[in-house]
């Protein structure tokens, strides 16, 4: 069995901590949480997309919602596959599909626009995580053998009494597969045809600015706008900064869908 192919049992959680979906009209779009997180980073996004008649997936991440050791028996693979299934439901019923995801989310919706190409109709990334110039990162494929877990990255955020969902340690083992993710992902940018649209917060304590770089040098076969935030660290979807990417003019400059009857 494969990695991907491996039963994992969804966590036991709030219902903002659970996998989304809606079906709503004949343009869709896959939500992608990041690493350690849950939905609930990205359901007040889902429920605006499907409040306005989109037809949305948002799956919880294999390992994630638990704990950090469950974390640790999961990889990209895993993680990518549950993308990647989320795009294919939505891809059967609906005629155009856009992709979103957070952190490690945007990576993997990334992925995914390298993958299914023109199938992926736009991309909207929000902090994507690319690589890192943080030395903890780049060690983490050297030391995960001996150092199975270190504080938590989560809860990145500058509004007072605003808190991100996210395991209490981050997992160094599941840590090393992101640092493989990356390489894989920064090889094909040239493979992305889907117009992008990047969010990036101008103070992030988690992924620098080197992730937007990579990107914006990489992707030479479409176009990447970048839109600067400066009034949240790691969660956008949680901030004063909301109605800037879940009200405004993300998912590919579109009107609101009609619904289906």
């Amino acid at each position: 069995m494969s990695q991907r192919d491996e039963h994992i049992e969804p966590p036991a959680g709030t219902p903002d901590e659970q996998p989304f979906a809606h079906d709503g009209g004949s343009v869709g779009v896959v939500l992608s949480h990041g690493f350690t997180g849950t939905p609930a980073s990205m359901r007040p996004w889902a429920d605006h997309l499907a409040k306005a008649g989109y037809s949305v997936r948002l799956p919880l991440l294999p390992g994630h919602g638990g704990t950090w050791q469950e974390a640790n028996k999961t990889s990209w693979p895993q993680w990518y596959g549950a993308i990647e299934k989320a795009f294919d439901e939505l891809a059967e019923r609906c005629e155009i599909v856009f992709a979103a995801g957070l952190s490690m989310g945007g990576a993997l919706v990334t992925r995914l626009a390298e993958q299914k190409g023109d199938s992926v109709a736009g991309l909207v990334l929000v902090n994507p995580s690319f690589g890192s110039r943080r030395t903890a990162e780049k060690l983490a494929p050297y030391i995960s053998w001996l150092v199975r877990s270190r504080p938590s990255i989560g809860g990145d955020i500058k509004k007072p009494g605003v808190e991100e969902p996210a395991n209490d340690r981050t997992p160094v083992v599941a840590g090393a597969s992101v640092v493989k993710f990356w390489k894989v992902v920064t090889a094909d940018f040239d493979r992305i045809t889907a117009p992008v649209r990047m969010y990036r917060s101008v103070e992030d304590h988690v992924v620098d600015d080197l992730s937007s770089q990579l990107i914006k040098k990489g992707a030479g076969s479409t176009d990447v706008e970048e839109v600067l935030l400066d009034v949240m660290f790691e969660l956008p979807s949680r901030a004063d900064v909301k109605k800037v990417i879940i009200d405004g003019e993300t998912i590919g400059r579109r009107k609101p869908p009609q619904k289906r009857r």
